[in-house]
């Protein structure tokens, strides 16, 4: 594993740890008491906007674009469960723990829907030498996102004293390496990432066209309540970047580009969200 991987996993798992034990003891009870919310969330973040990626990429406008934002697209399309995703709920004023619980649910189905998803786009969908075991996709959802996120809902089961004074500091080391992981990603993909934009401009169409359907998706799925349906546009949109770095480590190594249309999906996908996370201050503020 070269040192940028390692990093990639390192930041994965600290995140996904720090979201277990951020999880407070009566937000899950909460959710499980709307059971139609989390059903909703599983089908939209799980399935239905990977089906939107399968679908985008069979279009004949998609046919012509570089494997790499092919690839890029559906990697970020399979990848639910972004940890960013809390950082934006917060900015907006959204419902972090409803953020948490849903990033929580959908990392564990994601275990399930990673690989079989991924089939079907290797498969059934044309995207060819995406070379991909559904048993391995399994084991790396498990280990990079179930294990850590299962020790962190322990330890606030068990410690909940500990998982206090443990969240602060885990939630400063996630910030620090995911800025640290950016930071890297700039520095060796960065300078390229405006020619790469300007040299492909129909695959940022395609881009920001998956994004804001997935935004919609969210927002209409939870009608009638303001927090809600923000914090749920926010989760179906922003995607899982390190997984998806993870998986293209392992999965398409070596296609040159990819991990640079990742880096512009994330980017594109952030562009994006500002609307969104505008929009629901000001619904908050108007009460």
């Amino acid at each position: 594993m070269s040192p940028s991987q390692a990093l990639v996993a390192l930041t994965l798992f600290v995140i996904m740890l720090a979201l277990g034990v951020g999880l407070e003891p009566g937000a899950l009870g909460l959710a499980l008491r709307r059971p139609w919310l989390l059903g909703r969330l599983v089908l939209a973040s799980c399935l239905l906007v990977p089906l939107l990626g399968l679908g985008l990429l069979t279009m004949p406008w998609t046919s012509s674009l570089p494997q790499s934002a092919r690839f890029a697209i559906a990697l970020m399309a399979v990848c639910p469960s972004a940890p960013l995703t809390l950082h934006k709920v917060g900015l907006a004023g959204g419902n972090r723990q409803l953020a948490v619980v849903m990033q929580v649910c959908a990392a564990m189905v994601a275990i399930l829907s990673v690989p079989v998803v991924a089939t079907w786009f290797s498969g059934s969908f044309g995207v060819e030498g995406w070379q991909i075991q559904p048993r391995h996709v399994a084991l790396q959802v498990l280990r990079a996102q179930l294990l850590p996120l299962g020790l962190g809902m322990l330890l606030r089961q068990q410690l909940p004293a500990l998982a206090d004074r443990a969240e602060v500091h885990l939630d400063r080391l996630a910030t620090g390496l995911v800025a640290l992981l950016v930071l890297l990603l700039l520095i060796t993909a960065g300078p390229l990432l405006l020619p790469f934009a300007l040299a492909n401009g129909l695959s940022v169409v395609a881009m920001a066209t998956l994004v804001t359907l997935s935004l919609s998706l969210g927002a209409w799925m939870v009608p009638g309540r303001r927090q809600d349906r923000g914090t749920l546009a926010l989760v179906m949109a922003m995607r899982n970047p390190g997984l998806a770095l993870l998986l293209a480590s392992d999965h398409a190594n070596g296609l040159p580009g990819l991990r640079l249309a990742i880096l512009l999906y994330l980017l594109v996908t952030v562009v994006l969200s500002v609307p969104v996370v505008q929009w629901q201050r000001g619904q908050l503020a108007g009460g």
